[in-house]
């Protein structure tokens, strides 16, 4: 499969200037419907033993409670698989009726087991029958394997059948097939083609109760599999929903806004049926997080009219950055900027500069504000910068300028007159990040090429809401290589705002300021406490900038899904651990009690 291959004006979305939600078959699962006219639905995974069924019970309760519609309960084995009937008995019992879904790796008689057991089951098409690590030499025969594939996997659609249940194929970035691996690397291409085997034999066999996802640590990669898979389904014209989610997504800030960027980018464009939000701490602290997000995206097929702009030069499927020219340091080759609007503090006084890294001259003195920009109210911006000296910008290089404006033939001539100008570009529109995509395109087919920094202003007084926004807002413009800088305001400080800019673009695989931490949210197959592990490891590793640190609590996803970090610690069996230097394990089955020691020394070497 070649990605050249696809059509790429609006092969993934009906209409990019245009929001409505991507048409699916419905799939149900126990006492719901997943695509087709049902709302997105939300869920989680419990992290309790499955083998201790009276907590993983007590868990799935509290989870339903919480608002989760599914929920998820791992089964590496035939023996928990069993567990899962007894778990829903117990359930149903208790007047429990959230239905629940069956996490498979590596285990297809687990898998046979659990379908009789449960509603949904999740396979893992990289590990279902596959080798998943590819091994010096090996030379697949491509049939062969693929009739393999086949006789065991009808086997599960057969049970799946019998007893009504649901299937997800889910791909992950970080566990693709020897087999794929050989032909495709760890590409978008790769996990598409992976879930196309399956969803292919699928359709053979007349089996269409099939939810699919494209899942990966890396917003980037993640973004453009699901893209592709929707163009790639609709040129064989299957329909199935879609499952989103960015896996390890971390803990904190960083993991809502890092999974805010890659949900967001999908959901913008209507695609999406049933989200999760993976996030290293308890599971119920997933929910309103995927609620909010979800939300956020409901009520765009009333947005304004938004002209279409020829999408030629645009490709959705892999990351181009917008070429400029430099101003004032922006644009061109330089990093995109972050900028704070400092408008509101009237007069701005010292601290609030020095929150943002200013040194005054004279330390008793304020700062008056700047002249307002033209076309606009501003009194003053500032470039804030991590490990730089931050500046103002020279108001008079600034331009605000917005949809309409740029749809005027003669302000388009006389911005082509005016080079040394850097466009501060802004948007009312609801459905905001099509206009400002529409926008960028615009300038493209102009040849318009002066900087643009993205404006999105913002009268959400809950931070915890304007994060995501913003994160899915900013982020899926930076992942269409959109914006040589971005500026976001609100009633927020504006050292708060400024962070949060900064933690977008490193989400977005922009730019790296901070130590990122790749960590799985843990599950049953967890080999340590992953909350305190990672907060421990945080605490030691954190004045160590742009680093990437993986931590995974068993070896299911781990070594892959942090295969761009620098360094990894993985659970390798009860109380021991692994060390990972890039792919490499580098120090194996330590003590747990040592291991962060171990990890800290390894970084340092």
């Amino acid at each position: 499969m070649d990605r050249k291959n696809i059509e790429i004006d609006s092969a993934y979305c009906k209409d990019l200037f245009s929001f409505s939600r991507r048409k699916t078959c419905e799939v149900c699962v126990g006492n719901i419907g997943i695509g087709g006219n049902n709302p997105i639905r939300i869920q989680t995974m419990v992290t309790t033993p499955t083998s201790d069924i009276e907590a993983t019970v007590s868990e799935c309760i509290k989870l339903a409670d919480a608002g989760a519609e599914l929920v998820r309960i791992t089964a590496p084995n035939v023996r928990e698989a069993e567990a899962l009937g007894k778990i829903r008995q117990r359930l149903r019992k208790a007047g429990c009726s959230v239905p629940l879904v069956a996490d498979i790796h590596f285990s297809p008689d687990a898998a046979e087991t659990a379908a009789k057991n449960v509603e949904k089951i999740r396979i893992n098409p990289g590990n279902f029958t596959d080798q998943q690590a590819i091994l010096q030499g090996v030379e697949y025969n491509w049939d062969a394997d693929l009739q393999k594939l086949r006789t065991r996997f009808v086997t599960l659609l057969n049970i799946c059948k019998q007893h009504g249940t649901a299937l997800r194929i889910g791909s992950n970035h970080g566990s693709l097939s020897g087999r794929i691996m050989s032909r495709y690397g760890d590409t978008p291409e790769g996990m598409v083609e992976s879930a196309m085997e399956f969803l292919r034999i699928c359709r053979d066999e007349s089996f269409h109760n099939v939810v699919v996802s494209m899942k990966a640590s890396n917003t980037r990669v993640m973004v453009y599999a699901y893209r592709l898979l929707v163009a790639t389904m609709n040129a064989e014209e299957m329909y199935y929903p879609l499952h989103l989610g960015v896996t390890e997504a971390g803990d904190g800030e960083d993991g809502r806004i890092k999974s805010a960027v890659g949900i967001g980018a999908l959901l913008a464009d209507g695609l999406g049926d049933t989200v999760r939000v993976s996030l290293t701490e308890a599971p119920e602290n997933e929910i309103p997080v995927a609620r909010n997000l979800v939300r956020y995206f409901e009520g765009r097929e009333n947005h304004s009219s938004i002209q279409k702009i020829d999408t030629k030069n645009f490709n959705p499927y892999t990351y181009t950055k917008r070429c400029t020219h430099s101003v004032e340091n922006i644009g061109g080759n330089n990093p995109v900027t972050v900028i704070a609007d400092l408008s509101a503090l009237n007069p701005i006084y010292k601290q609030d500069i020095e929150s943002l890294g200013f040194e005054l001259d004279n330390p008793n003195s304020t700062v008056k504000p700047l002249p307002d920009c033209i076309y606009a109210g501003l009194s003053a911006v500032a470039v804030a910068a991590e490990g730089d000296s931050p500046k103002f910008i020279d108001t008079n290089s600034l331009i605000f300028c917005d949809y309409q404006q740029l749809s005027d033939k003669s302000f388009i001539e006389w911005l082509g007159n005016n080079r040394d100008l850097i466009l501060m570009l802004k948007t009312a529109n609801i459905n905001g990040i099509a206009e400002l995509r529409a926008c960028f395109l615009k300038l493209e087919m102009e040849g318009i090429s002066n900087p643009v920094i993205i404006h999105r202003k913002y009268d959400e007084s809950d931070f915890d809401k304007l994060q995501l926004m913003a994160a899915a807002d900013l982020g899926t413009l930076l992942i269409d290589g959109f914006g040589s800088g971005i500026m976001i305001s609100a009633k927020n400080a504006p050292k708060l705002l400024s962070d949060l800019s900064f933690r977008i673009l490193q989400a977005s695989r922009n730019r790296y300021t901070r130590t990122e931490y790749i960590a799985c949210p843990g599950c049953g197959r967890t080999l340590f406490d992953l909350k305190t592990t990672l907060q421990n490891i945080k605490n030691a590793t954190q004045e160590l900038s742009s680093l990437k640190i993986g931590v995974m609590g068993c070896i299911v996803n781990g070594p892959g899904e942090m295969a761009d970090a620098d360094y990894g610690y993985v659970g390798a069996g009860p109380g021991k651990i692994t060390l990972y230097k890039g792919k490499d394990a580098i120090k194996k089955n330590i003590p747990q009690e040592k291991a962060i020691d171990e990890l800290i020394r390894l970084i340092l070497k």
